[in-house]
């Protein structure tokens, strides 16, 4: 059974003993965020006509599936994070030998971040539905830092949360939901928005949640 918790017990709470607990006991394509193909990111990564060879950053990775399409179409340069060292352990496992040979796996805390301060000039961050579950300003203020600090001279950051209309849970979490010009604020006048969209992702359930995509470039 999933514990739920208030926006103001979640500033205190242990987010990684919650995330390994969820990789641990639930198979990944049962999950409610498991995408098979995750169409909506590829789309918008195809939009930044990066070098192949340019540094992805994936926040709060999870066992996704975009690694193994990103190294599918040949990029080769990729920095896997999550804060469930479970969650990476199975994401790895999926990938073969070659695979996870070009595939950099960081454990660590996007809101207390430690081994991630040593990251530089990444030409695209990409997160899908990680940064709303960070619901105090505190969180949400050392996420945006790390994005700054890390993120090379007209770098892209493809953002993809929770849209207003959309749940305000999620495995037992309470969320903080976006829409464009909220993320378009956090970012600062620094970060160009090129697109956005809202996206209906269809859970392995069958049920729906709603989302805003959005892809934006620093200026500098």
């Amino acid at each position: 059974m999933i514990e739920k918790f208030s926006k103001n017990d979640q500033q205190e709470y242990d987010f990684q003993k919650h995330w390994n607990k969820a990789y641990q006991n639930t198979s990944v394509n049962s999950l409610g965020w498991y995408e098979e193909n995750p169409e909506a990111s590829l789309q918008l990564i195809e939009e930044c006509n990066l070098e192949k060879d340019a540094l992805i950053f994936n926040a709060g990775a999870g066992a996704t599936t975009l690694i193994k399409k990103l190294l599918e179409n040949d990029y080769s340069n990729i920095i896997v994070n999550d804060i469930s060292a479970s969650a990476l352990s199975i994401l790895k496992n999926n990938l073969c030998t070659q695979e996870g040979a070009q595939v950099k796996f960081i454990v660590d805390d996007l809101t207390a971040p430690t081994e991630l301060l040593k990251i530089k000039n990444v030409d695209l961050w990409h997160d899908r539905a990680v940064l709303h579950f960070f619901t105090s300003e505190k969180q949400q203020n050392s996420y945006f830092d790390l994005i700054k600090k890390v993120l090379s001279p007209n770098g892209f950051v493809i953002l993809a949360e929770f849209n207003l209309v959309g749940a305000k849970k999620c495995s037992g979490l309470d969320v903080y939901n976006y829409n464009e010009e909220m993320l378009q604020d956090r970012l600062g006048d620094n970060f160009l928005l090129l697109k956005s969209f809202n996206y209906s992702y269809i859970q392995p359930s069958g049920n729906t949640r709603e989302y805003v995509y959005t892809l934006f470039q620093r200026k500098e």
